[in-house]
Protein backbone atom coordinates (compact mmCIF):
# COMPACT_ATOMS: atom_id res chain seq x y z
CA UNK A 1 0.00 0.00 0.00
CA UNK A 2 1.30 3.21 -0.91
CA UNK A 3 2.34 5.70 2.11
CA UNK A 4 -0.75 8.69 2.37
CA UNK A 5 0.66 11.57 1.13
CA UNK A 6 -0.97 14.87 3.54
CA UNK A 7 -3.23 16.96 1.82
CA UNK A 8 -3.97 20.55 2.33
CA UNK A 9 -7.73 19.63 2.12
CA UNK A 10 -6.91 17.40 5.32
CA UNK A 11 -7.10 19.69 7.80
CA UNK A 12 -10.28 21.82 6.28
CA UNK A 13 -12.02 18.51 6.18
CA UNK A 14 -11.09 17.72 10.19
CA UNK A 15 -12.31 21.30 10.90
CA UNK A 16 -15.67 20.62 8.56
CA UNK A 17 -16.73 17.41 9.95
CA UNK A 18 -16.42 19.25 13.56
CA UNK A 19 -18.79 21.89 12.34
CA UNK A 20 -21.38 20.00 10.72
CA UNK A 21 -23.33 16.50 10.51
CA UNK A 22 -21.47 15.61 6.97
CA UNK A 23 -18.96 17.08 4.65
CA UNK A 24 -19.26 16.62 0.51
CA UNK A 25 -15.63 16.63 -0.90
CA UNK A 26 -16.03 17.54 -4.88
CA UNK A 27 -13.58 17.70 -7.64
CA UNK A 28 -12.02 15.86 -10.70
CA UNK A 29 -11.46 12.20 -11.15
CA UNK A 30 -8.70 10.98 -9.32
CA UNK A 31 -7.31 13.97 -7.57
CA UNK A 32 -7.42 12.01 -4.01
CA UNK A 33 -11.15 12.64 -2.78
CA UNK A 34 -11.51 9.09 -1.89
CA UNK A 35 -8.03 8.87 -0.08
CA UNK A 36 -8.30 11.82 1.77
CA UNK A 37 -12.10 10.45 2.83
CA UNK A 38 -10.41 7.47 4.10
CA UNK A 39 -7.49 9.03 5.94
CA UNK A 40 -10.24 10.76 8.45
CA UNK A 41 -12.88 7.95 8.11
CA UNK A 42 -13.58 4.84 10.42
CA UNK A 43 -15.60 2.88 8.29
CA UNK A 44 -16.54 3.17 4.45
CA UNK A 45 -19.27 2.13 1.95
CA UNK A 46 -18.31 1.95 -1.89
CA UNK A 47 -20.76 2.56 -4.38
CA UNK A 48 -18.94 1.56 -7.15
CA UNK A 49 -17.91 -1.76 -5.90
CA UNK A 50 -18.64 -4.49 -8.24
CA UNK A 51 -18.97 -6.83 -5.70
CA UNK A 52 -21.78 -4.94 -4.00
CA UNK A 53 -22.92 -2.40 -6.49
CA UNK A 54 -26.24 -4.18 -7.19
CA UNK A 55 -26.93 -5.17 -3.28
CA UNK A 56 -26.43 -1.28 -2.58
CA UNK A 57 -28.31 0.06 -5.60
CA UNK A 58 -31.46 -2.33 -4.40
CA UNK A 59 -30.98 -0.72 -0.50
CA UNK A 60 -30.49 2.30 -1.76
CA UNK A 61 -34.49 2.07 -2.89
CA UNK A 62 -35.63 0.19 0.10
CA UNK A 63 -33.99 1.10 2.78
CA UNK A 64 -30.90 3.79 2.41
CA UNK A 65 -30.85 3.91 6.31
CA UNK A 66 -28.95 0.67 6.04
CA UNK A 67 -26.11 1.98 4.36
CA UNK A 68 -25.24 4.54 6.71
CA UNK A 69 -25.20 2.03 9.26
CA UNK A 70 -21.09 1.92 10.21
CA UNK A 71 -18.88 3.60 12.93
CA UNK A 72 -18.53 7.66 12.15
CA UNK A 73 -17.46 9.39 10.55
CA UNK A 74 -18.65 6.82 7.48
CA UNK A 75 -17.19 7.45 4.05
CA UNK A 76 -20.00 7.25 1.49
CA UNK A 77 -17.87 6.94 -2.14
CA UNK A 78 -19.47 7.77 -5.36
CA UNK A 79 -22.82 8.67 -3.82
CA UNK A 80 -24.27 10.46 -6.40
CA UNK A 81 -24.91 6.57 -7.91
CA UNK A 82 -27.64 6.72 -5.54
CA UNK A 83 -28.70 10.21 -5.50
CA UNK A 84 -31.30 9.23 -2.41
CA UNK A 85 -27.92 8.82 -0.32
CA UNK A 86 -28.25 12.57 0.09
CA UNK A 87 -31.53 12.62 1.77
CA UNK A 88 -30.67 9.87 3.78
CA UNK A 89 -27.47 11.07 5.36
CA UNK A 90 -29.69 14.93 5.44
CA UNK A 91 -32.09 12.87 7.77
CA UNK A 92 -29.84 11.04 9.84
CA UNK A 93 -27.71 14.15 10.57
CA UNK A 94 -30.98 16.29 11.76
CA UNK A 95 -32.30 12.92 13.92
CA UNK A 96 -28.98 12.35 15.45
CA UNK A 97 -28.04 16.13 15.85
CA UNK A 98 -24.14 15.24 15.90
CA UNK A 99 -21.30 16.69 13.63
CA UNK A 100 -18.87 14.24 11.90
CA UNK A 101 -20.97 11.64 10.67
CA UNK A 102 -20.49 11.14 7.13
CA UNK A 103 -18.14 11.98 4.27
CA UNK A 104 -19.18 12.31 0.65
CA UNK A 105 -17.70 11.83 -2.51
CA UNK A 106 -18.22 12.54 -5.74
CA UNK A 107 -16.91 13.67 -9.38
CA UNK A 108 -19.76 14.18 -11.20
CA UNK A 109 -22.67 16.79 -10.55
CA UNK A 110 -25.82 15.31 -9.70
CA UNK A 111 -29.29 16.71 -11.03
CA UNK A 112 -31.10 18.38 -7.81
CA UNK A 113 -34.36 17.39 -9.26
CA UNK A 114 -33.44 13.70 -7.30
CA UNK A 115 -32.73 15.74 -4.16
CA UNK A 116 -35.23 16.96 -2.02
CA UNK A 117 -33.50 19.52 0.61
CA UNK A 118 -30.11 21.06 -0.59
CA UNK A 119 -28.47 20.22 3.01
CA UNK A 120 -27.85 23.71 3.50
CA UNK A 121 -26.19 23.40 7.61
CA UNK A 122 -26.36 19.94 7.54
CA UNK A 123 -23.75 19.06 4.99
CA UNK A 124 -20.66 21.05 4.50
CA UNK A 125 -18.76 21.05 0.76
CA UNK A 126 -14.89 20.86 0.28
CA UNK A 127 -13.79 21.56 -3.23
CA UNK A 128 -10.39 18.95 -4.03
CA UNK A 129 -7.94 19.76 -6.91
CA UNK A 130 -4.69 17.95 -8.23
CA UNK A 131 -2.11 18.24 -6.28
CA UNK A 132 -0.46 21.53 -5.58
CA UNK A 133 3.74 21.53 -6.06
CA UNK A 134 3.99 21.80 -2.23
CA UNK A 135 1.56 18.46 -2.02
CA UNK A 136 3.98 17.01 -4.44
CA UNK A 137 7.01 17.52 -3.32
CA UNK A 138 8.16 20.44 -6.01
CA UNK A 139 8.02 23.20 -4.10
CA UNK A 140 10.52 23.65 -0.68
CA UNK A 141 8.09 25.51 1.12
CA UNK A 142 10.78 28.53 2.11
CA UNK A 143 7.96 31.00 1.38
CA UNK A 144 4.00 30.59 3.01
CA UNK A 145 1.55 32.84 2.39
CA UNK A 146 0.56 32.67 6.15
CA UNK A 147 4.50 34.81 6.47
CA UNK A 148 4.09 37.16 3.46
CA UNK A 149 0.19 38.35 5.49
CA UNK A 150 2.08 39.07 8.92
CA UNK A 151 4.78 40.82 7.22
CA UNK A 152 7.60 38.72 7.85
CA UNK A 153 10.79 38.62 5.88
CA UNK A 154 11.32 36.33 3.32
CA UNK A 155 13.91 34.37 1.55
CA UNK A 156 14.56 30.99 -0.50
CA UNK A 157 15.95 29.68 -3.43
CA UNK A 158 14.09 27.53 -5.96
CA UNK A 159 15.80 24.67 -7.43
CA UNK A 160 14.02 24.32 -10.78
CA UNK A 161 15.10 25.55 -14.39
CA UNK A 162 12.83 26.06 -16.69
CA UNK A 163 13.07 23.26 -18.07
CA UNK A 164 11.93 21.98 -14.82
CA UNK A 165 8.90 24.13 -14.77
CA UNK A 166 8.01 23.10 -18.30
CA UNK A 167 7.81 19.39 -16.97
CA UNK A 168 5.89 20.03 -14.04
CA UNK A 169 3.30 21.77 -16.31
CA UNK A 170 2.65 18.52 -18.56
CA UNK A 171 3.11 16.31 -16.16
CA UNK A 172 -0.02 17.55 -13.58
CA UNK A 173 -0.47 17.47 -9.90
CA UNK A 174 -2.33 14.00 -9.86
CA UNK A 175 -1.40 12.29 -6.88
CA UNK A 176 -0.84 8.55 -8.53
CA UNK A 177 1.50 10.38 -10.67
CA UNK A 178 4.03 11.43 -7.80
CA UNK A 179 7.14 9.76 -8.40
CA UNK A 180 6.73 8.55 -11.74
CA UNK A 181 8.57 9.79 -14.42
CA UNK A 182 7.62 12.24 -17.00
CA UNK A 183 6.88 9.99 -19.90
CA UNK A 184 4.71 7.91 -17.29
CA UNK A 185 3.28 10.80 -15.59
CA UNK A 186 2.28 12.13 -19.43
CA UNK A 187 0.03 8.60 -20.24
CA UNK A 188 -1.58 8.90 -17.34
CA UNK A 189 -2.58 13.11 -18.08
CA UNK A 190 -3.30 11.52 -21.33
CA UNK A 191 -5.51 8.63 -20.07
CA UNK A 192 -7.48 11.15 -17.94
CA UNK A 193 -8.13 13.45 -20.86
CA UNK A 194 -8.85 10.65 -23.42
CA UNK A 195 -11.84 9.77 -20.53
CA UNK A 196 -13.37 12.99 -20.54
CA UNK A 197 -13.87 13.07 -24.58
CA UNK A 198 -15.26 9.23 -24.59
CA UNK A 199 -16.82 9.25 -21.32
CA UNK A 200 -16.87 11.48 -18.16
CA UNK A 201 -18.56 14.71 -20.26
CA UNK A 202 -22.00 12.26 -20.83
CA UNK A 203 -21.72 11.94 -17.04
CA UNK A 204 -22.53 15.18 -16.40
CA UNK A 205 -25.83 15.27 -16.92
CA UNK A 206 -26.57 12.11 -19.32
CA UNK A 207 -26.48 13.75 -22.40
CA UNK A 208 -24.47 11.87 -24.99
CA UNK A 209 -21.91 13.97 -26.97
CA UNK A 210 -19.87 14.07 -30.50
CA UNK A 211 -16.40 13.19 -28.84
CA UNK A 212 -14.92 14.87 -31.53
CA UNK A 213 -16.38 17.90 -30.52
CA UNK A 214 -15.97 17.69 -27.43
CA UNK A 215 -11.86 17.49 -28.08
CA UNK A 216 -12.16 20.15 -30.19
CA UNK A 217 -14.01 22.68 -27.89
CA UNK A 218 -11.73 21.46 -24.78
CA UNK A 219 -8.27 22.15 -28.08
CA UNK A 220 -10.17 25.34 -28.59
CA UNK A 221 -10.29 26.20 -24.67
CA UNK A 222 -6.89 25.23 -24.37
CA UNK A 223 -5.50 27.74 -26.93
CA UNK A 224 -7.14 30.22 -24.68
CA UNK A 225 -6.65 29.88 -21.34
CA UNK A 226 -6.03 31.74 -18.92
CA UNK A 227 -7.64 34.38 -20.97
CA UNK A 228 -11.14 35.90 -20.67
CA UNK A 229 -11.92 34.57 -24.24
CA UNK A 230 -15.60 34.57 -24.84
CA UNK A 231 -17.77 31.82 -25.78
CA UNK A 232 -17.85 33.23 -29.33
CA UNK A 233 -13.97 33.41 -29.42
CA UNK A 234 -14.36 29.57 -28.78
CA UNK A 235 -17.60 28.94 -30.79
CA UNK A 236 -15.29 30.32 -33.66
CA UNK A 237 -12.35 28.00 -33.36
CA UNK A 238 -14.59 25.34 -32.83
CA UNK A 239 -16.64 26.40 -36.31
CA UNK A 240 -13.43 26.11 -37.84
CA UNK A 241 -13.35 22.20 -38.03
CA UNK A 242 -17.77 21.66 -37.49
CA UNK A 243 -19.44 24.56 -39.19
CA UNK A 244 -22.89 23.81 -37.80
CA UNK A 245 -22.04 24.16 -34.09
CA UNK A 246 -23.57 27.05 -32.20
CA UNK A 247 -22.67 28.94 -29.55
CA UNK A 248 -25.37 27.68 -27.42
CA UNK A 249 -24.02 24.06 -27.96
CA UNK A 250 -20.37 25.07 -26.90
CA UNK A 251 -21.63 27.21 -23.97
CA UNK A 252 -23.57 23.64 -23.19
CA UNK A 253 -20.56 21.54 -23.02
CA UNK A 254 -18.53 24.03 -21.03
CA UNK A 255 -21.05 24.05 -18.66
CA UNK A 256 -20.66 20.30 -19.10
CA UNK A 257 -16.67 20.30 -18.40
CA UNK A 258 -17.73 23.06 -15.48
CA UNK A 259 -19.75 20.29 -13.89
CA UNK A 260 -17.18 17.24 -14.16
CA UNK A 261 -14.56 19.51 -12.50
CA UNK A 262 -12.05 19.69 -15.32
CA UNK A 263 -12.79 23.40 -15.76
CA UNK A 264 -12.47 25.73 -12.73
CA UNK A 265 -12.77 29.77 -14.23
CA UNK A 266 -11.66 32.40 -12.07
CA UNK A 267 -13.96 34.85 -11.47
CA UNK A 268 -13.15 38.58 -10.96
CA UNK A 269 -12.49 40.75 -7.92
CA UNK A 270 -14.97 43.44 -7.60
CA UNK A 271 -13.26 46.05 -4.68
CA UNK A 272 -14.15 49.90 -4.01
CA UNK A 273 -12.22 52.02 -6.08
CA UNK A 274 -11.00 56.01 -6.01
CA UNK A 275 -12.07 56.19 -9.38
CA UNK A 276 -15.37 55.34 -11.39
CA UNK A 277 -13.44 52.74 -13.43
CA UNK A 278 -15.55 50.26 -15.03
CA UNK A 279 -14.25 46.57 -14.07
CA UNK A 280 -14.49 43.83 -15.66
CA UNK A 281 -17.17 40.81 -14.35
CA UNK A 282 -15.79 38.15 -17.05
CA UNK A 283 -13.89 34.93 -15.46
CA UNK A 284 -10.48 33.94 -16.03
CA UNK A 285 -10.45 30.72 -18.46
CA UNK A 286 -8.53 28.06 -16.40
CA UNK A 287 -8.33 24.16 -15.90
CA UNK A 288 -8.40 22.34 -12.76
CA UNK A 289 -4.90 21.47 -14.17
CA UNK A 290 -2.64 23.05 -16.83
CA UNK A 291 -1.23 19.39 -17.68
CA UNK A 292 -4.97 19.21 -19.60
CA UNK A 293 -4.01 21.93 -21.50
CA UNK A 294 -1.18 20.75 -22.51
CA UNK A 295 -2.66 17.58 -23.39
CA UNK A 296 -5.13 19.06 -25.38
CA UNK A 297 -2.35 21.47 -27.36
CA UNK A 298 -0.20 18.27 -28.07
CA UNK A 299 2.45 20.21 -26.74
CA UNK A 300 5.52 18.20 -24.21
CA UNK A 301 8.13 20.40 -22.19
CA UNK A 302 10.29 20.50 -25.12
CA UNK A 303 6.98 22.30 -27.20
CA UNK A 304 6.48 24.71 -24.74
CA UNK A 305 10.12 25.85 -24.28
CA UNK A 306 10.28 26.66 -27.97
CA UNK A 307 6.87 28.81 -27.45
CA UNK A 308 7.05 30.72 -24.32
CA UNK A 309 4.29 32.79 -25.10
CA UNK A 310 2.25 29.38 -24.79
CA UNK A 311 3.76 28.34 -22.00
CA UNK A 312 3.79 31.56 -19.90
CA UNK A 313 -0.10 30.99 -20.16
CA UNK A 314 0.04 27.69 -18.62
CA UNK A 315 2.54 28.86 -15.93
CA UNK A 316 -0.21 31.08 -14.92
CA UNK A 317 -2.95 28.27 -14.75
CA UNK A 318 -0.49 26.38 -12.71
CA UNK A 319 0.30 29.18 -10.31
CA UNK A 320 -3.49 29.59 -10.15
CA UNK A 321 -4.57 26.34 -9.02
CA UNK A 322 -1.62 26.28 -6.41
CA UNK A 323 -2.91 29.93 -4.87
CA UNK A 324 -6.60 28.47 -4.91
CA UNK A 325 -5.63 25.26 -2.78
CA UNK A 326 -3.24 27.69 -0.62
CA UNK A 327 -5.68 30.64 0.22
CA UNK A 328 -8.42 28.27 0.76
CA UNK A 329 -6.47 26.19 3.84
CA UNK A 330 -5.80 29.96 5.11
CA UNK A 331 -10.15 30.34 4.91
CA UNK A 332 -9.70 32.47 1.60
CA UNK A 333 -10.61 32.98 -1.66
CA UNK A 334 -9.00 33.78 -5.67
CA UNK A 335 -10.03 36.26 -7.88
CA UNK A 336 -8.69 37.84 -11.07
CA UNK A 337 -8.51 41.82 -11.36
CA UNK A 338 -9.47 43.92 -15.00
CA UNK A 339 -10.64 46.86 -15.12
CA UNK A 340 -11.33 49.05 -18.81
CA UNK A 341 -8.27 50.99 -18.62
CA UNK A 342 -6.45 47.71 -19.04
CA UNK A 343 -5.68 47.59 -15.15
CA UNK A 344 -4.80 43.70 -14.14
CA UNK A 345 -3.85 41.81 -11.62
CA UNK A 346 -3.40 37.65 -12.43
CA UNK A 347 -4.78 37.09 -9.04
CA UNK A 348 -6.33 38.50 -5.96
CA UNK A 349 -6.16 36.54 -2.51
CA UNK A 350 -9.26 38.01 -0.69
CA UNK A 351 -9.53 36.43 3.35
CA UNK A 352 -12.88 36.58 5.47
CA UNK A 353 -10.85 38.92 7.93
CA UNK A 354 -10.91 41.59 5.14
CA UNK A 355 -6.89 40.72 4.52
CA UNK A 356 -6.59 41.05 0.78
CA UNK A 357 -3.33 40.61 -1.36
CA UNK A 358 -2.71 41.24 -5.40
CA UNK A 359 -0.18 38.98 -7.58
CA UNK A 360 0.98 39.30 -10.93
CA UNK A 361 2.31 36.13 -12.69
CA UNK A 362 5.54 36.39 -14.52
CA UNK A 363 7.61 33.04 -15.92
CA UNK A 364 10.46 35.39 -16.97
CA UNK A 365 12.65 37.02 -14.57
CA UNK A 366 12.98 40.11 -17.23
CA UNK A 367 9.48 40.78 -17.11
CA UNK A 368 9.44 41.61 -13.12
CA UNK A 369 9.58 45.09 -13.24
CA UNK A 370 6.34 45.35 -15.35
CA UNK A 371 4.93 42.88 -13.01
CA UNK A 372 5.83 44.80 -10.01
CA UNK A 373 4.83 48.38 -11.63
CA UNK A 374 0.97 47.50 -12.66
CA UNK A 375 0.84 45.76 -8.99
CA UNK A 376 1.78 49.32 -7.03
CA UNK A 377 -0.51 51.26 -9.82
CA UNK A 378 -3.64 48.50 -8.80
CA UNK A 379 -3.36 49.49 -5.18
CA UNK A 380 -3.10 52.92 -5.85
CA UNK A 381 -6.28 53.00 -7.05
CA UNK A 382 -8.33 50.75 -4.50
CA UNK A 383 -10.08 53.07 -2.07
CA UNK A 384 -8.43 52.91 1.80
CA UNK A 385 -11.51 54.15 3.02
CA UNK A 386 -13.57 51.72 2.29
CA UNK A 387 -11.14 48.55 2.45
CA UNK A 388 -7.60 47.55 4.19
CA UNK A 389 -4.91 48.26 2.07
CA UNK A 390 -3.06 44.93 0.31
CA UNK A 391 -1.28 42.74 2.71
CA UNK A 392 1.07 42.37 0.37
CA UNK A 393 2.14 42.57 -3.17
CA UNK A 394 3.78 39.72 -4.97
CA UNK A 395 5.31 38.71 -8.56
CA UNK A 396 5.17 34.56 -8.72
CA UNK A 397 7.93 33.71 -11.20
CA UNK A 398 9.14 30.34 -12.51
CA UNK A 399 12.74 30.03 -11.24
CA UNK A 400 15.59 32.20 -8.82
CA UNK A 401 15.48 33.84 -5.86
CA UNK A 402 12.32 35.07 -3.06
CA UNK A 403 13.17 38.52 -1.56
CA UNK A 404 11.61 41.70 -1.50
CA UNK A 405 12.49 44.47 -3.50
CA UNK A 406 13.05 48.03 -2.42
CA UNK A 407 9.53 49.19 -3.50
CA UNK A 408 7.48 46.65 -0.92
CA UNK A 409 6.84 44.29 -4.13
CA UNK A 410 7.64 40.65 -3.47
CA UNK A 411 9.02 38.40 -5.96
CA UNK A 412 8.60 34.68 -5.55
CA UNK A 413 9.57 31.66 -7.40
CA UNK A 414 6.81 29.03 -7.74
CA UNK A 415 8.65 26.12 -6.06
CA UNK A 416 9.19 28.17 -3.14
CA UNK A 417 5.92 28.69 -2.18
CA UNK A 418 3.24 27.22 0.01
CA UNK A 419 0.43 28.28 2.49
Amino acid sequence: MRTYIPRFADNILKKELEAFGAVLITGPKWCGKTTTGLHLAKSALFMQDPDERSQNLQLADLKPSRLLEGETPRLIDEWQDAPQLWDAVRFSVDKRGETGLYILTGSTHVDESLIAHSGTGRISRLRMRTMSLYESGDSNGTVSLSDLLQDKEISGKSSHSITDVAELMVGGGWPGSVGKSLSIKQRQVAGYCQSIVNTEISTADGVSRDSEKVFQVLRSYSRHISTQATIKTITGDVSQKFDSISRKTVGEYLEALQKIFVIEELPAWAPALRSKTSISTTSTRHFVDPAIAAYFLDANAEDLLNDLETMGLLFESMVIRDLRIYTESLDGKVFHYRDHSGQEADAILHFRNGKWAAIEVKLGNKAIENGAASLLKLAEKVDTDKMNPPAFLAVITGTGYAYQREDGVYVIPIGCLKN
